[in-house]
């Protein structure tokens, strides 16, 4: 279903770091799932360039292993699934509503994935970006977990929506809900197109990195750099043009050519005349 068959395992797990058991249990699950989010990055840049964005395996594995690349969510999370087919997990994929936009109704546009072990669920996303868990939350209504500092809980709506939240300073915020209907690759494609090309979507026309660890989140969106600590401090700094593949390379691990450089930094509009001088809120 996946297209576990074409995925080489053991670049992947170079890639991450993995030098762990490589059979379908919990700790597996966890370990894998771990690695993956601090070693490959959160980003759009193929789509804010205006490049096709392919969920094929073998495109996946050049350009996320081979390329040391990043991705967004149907990038990340295709390839984690190929590898967790590859090695015979019991998995489905899902839909979700991104609530972390404020109150209007959004479409269904990220993917996720929900694992089964010994008979229990669990959420796997490696692909949501500097809010995304560190590791699989169980899936159960008022399961709550502490990753790296950073806490998530599940709760379950009325009509059996399900939904992943984090706890903030300010209290629990809902990161995004879902339904259980199980979603398969084709799906992912038909939502995939209208995240890559779509002109309301927000990975068009702009840049968006993101990249999450044990204390620290990061994004680059535009030319906004936010840093985002356990302790409650956030700090925000512009990144002129000039400086953004020293960003990108430094904070978010992420190589490009200086020609991809020149249009992504145009993107921003007027990168380099903002102040650049780092700002601290608490």
């Amino acid at each position: 279903m996946w297209n576990g068959q074409d995925v080489d395992v053991e670049a992947y797990f170079g890639r991450i770091g993995y030098g762990g058991d490589a059979s379908p249990t919990l700790r597996t699950l966890r370990e894998l799932h771990r690695a993956h989010v601090l070693a490959i990055p959160f980003e759009n840049l193929d789509a804010a360039l205006g490049r096709g964005v392919p969920l094929d395996v073998k495109s996946l594995q050049s350009k996320l292993v081979g390329q040391a690349r990043g991705g967004y969510c149907y990038e990340q999370n295709s390839l984690f699934a190929a590898v967790l087919e590859r090695l015979g997990f019991e998995f489905g994929g899902r839909g979700a509503r991104v609530r972390t936009r404020g109150t209007v109704l959004p479409p269904v546009t990220h993917a996720l994935l929900v694992v089964t072990v010994d008979g229990e669920p669990w959420l796997c996303d490696t692909g949501f970006g500097n809010q995304g868990p560190l590791e699989p939350v169980p899936l159960r209504d008022g399961a709550v977990v502490e990753q790296g500092g950073w806490t998530f809980g599940i709760s379950t709506e009325g009509d059996g929506t399900q939904v992943l939240r984090s706890l903030r300073p300010e209290g629990w915020v809902d990161l995004y809900a879902f339904a259980p209907q199980t979603l398969y690759p084709a799906d992912f494609t038909v939502m995939n197109h209208y995240s890559s090309s779509h002109p309301r979507s927000r990975f068009v026309g702009q840049v968006v990195a993101q990249r999450t660890s044990p204390g620290v989140r990061w994004a680059l969106v535009r030319d906004e750099l936010t840093t985002v600590r356990t302790d409650g401090t956030v700090e925000r700094r512009r990144v002129p043009a000039n400086e953004l593949g020293r960003v990108l390379s430094e904070v978010f691990a992420i190589v490009m050519e200086q020609s991809d450089l020149v249009q992504l930094g145009a993107l921003g509009g007027g990168l380099s005349d903002r102040d650049s001088r780092p700002r601290v809120r608490r």
